[in-house]
């Protein structure tokens, strides 16, 4: 029997089924982002009654700053911390939880329930846990002999943020992964096995090649989490201190814009920050899928 299919005569009918999304988008997303652009070509006096045109004077003075370049060290450091761990564990878990043969659905659904809980109250927890006074898991760090203090020192800040930053993005990578060691047939472990491969050897031989087109779409998902969505952990555990330690550009761009009241040099970082962003996805979808197998 042919496939019916609907044809619309005319371009009145689909534009209006397509207008309520048009408009969504056009207000949220393009009318924003132009008045970003536009205001980082601005500057505003310090009572905001006014607003003279600087032309590329915020982006100057942001490469030249001290702070900023060392808020972009940080949200280097940050990113690759979070994907990595990210993706080490969430992929441990696919693992693990695709060899069950009973009670994977339970093991699926208690791994997923992080991922419904807002940023802000993730790094709340993980604030309460590791804090020096109160914290369950500083205790224990101090009775084994490790001195914790993310209050003062910007090293153990910066390893809270990044621990609650990614507990919150695992259950997702998990999802893919394990969709993923499942969409892979058994008859290849079978074959590798009777070859004599070990099972470390059929996992990097034989799984990992065959996970690389979902691992390569989740490292671009995660560095994208990591430089925009991880604010609100940010914000609730250590709102960029201390120093500055844990200051990445999406929390500058905050505080400049928010806190300092300086909206063209807040503009100016969020068009940065983007720019940053798709040049980052350009590069990894120009040179680093050439290593992927489809």
């Amino acid at each position: 029997m042919a496939e019916k299919r609907v044809v619309f005569r005319g371009w009145w009918f689909p534009g209006l089924l397509l207008l309520p999304q048009l408009a969504i988008t056009f207000i949220f997303f393009v009318w924003p982002a132009a008045q970003a652009v536009r205001q980082s070509f601005y500057r505003a006096d310090a009572f905001g009654f006014g607003e003279h045109f600087v032309g590329l004077g915020n982006y100057a003075s942001l490469f030249t700053s001290a702070n900023y370049l060392a808020s972009i060290e940080t949200t280097v450091v940050f990113s690759l911390g979070v994907t990595a761990l990210t993706l080490v564990v969430s992929l441990a878990f696919a693992a693990a939880v695709d060899r069950l043969i009973r009670s994977g659905g339970v093991y699926t659904a208690m791994l997923v329930w992080p991922y419904a809980i807002a940023p802000a109250v993730a790094g709340v927890l993980w604030w309460f846990m590791f804090d020096p006074s109160i914290g369950i898991l500083a205790y224990w760090l101090r009775v084994a002999g490790i001195p914790w203090n993310n209050l003062l020192d910007g090293t153990d800040a910066m390893i809270l943020v990044v621990i609650a930053s990614a507990w919150r993005q695992i259950p997702y990578n998990f999802i893919f992964f394990l969709a993923g060691l499942q969409s892979i047939p058994r008859s290849l472990h079978e074959a590798a096995a009777i070859d004599g491969a070990s099972p470390v050897k059929r996992f990097f031989t034989i799984v990992l090649p065959l996970l690389s087109p979902t691992m390569f779409f989740l490292i671009v998902i995660d560095i994208v989490y990591a430089f925009f969505e991880t604010f609100a952990v940010i914000d609730a555990t250590t709102q960029g201190g201390p120093g500055q330690a844990t200051t990445t550009l999406v929390y500058k761009t905050f505080a400049d814009g928010f806190l300092s009241q300086n909206f063209g040099s807040s503009a100016a970082q969020s068009v940065i920050l983007t720019a940053i962003v798709v040049v980052l996805t350009v590069i990894q979808f120009r040179f680093v899928e050439r290593r992927v197998h489809y």
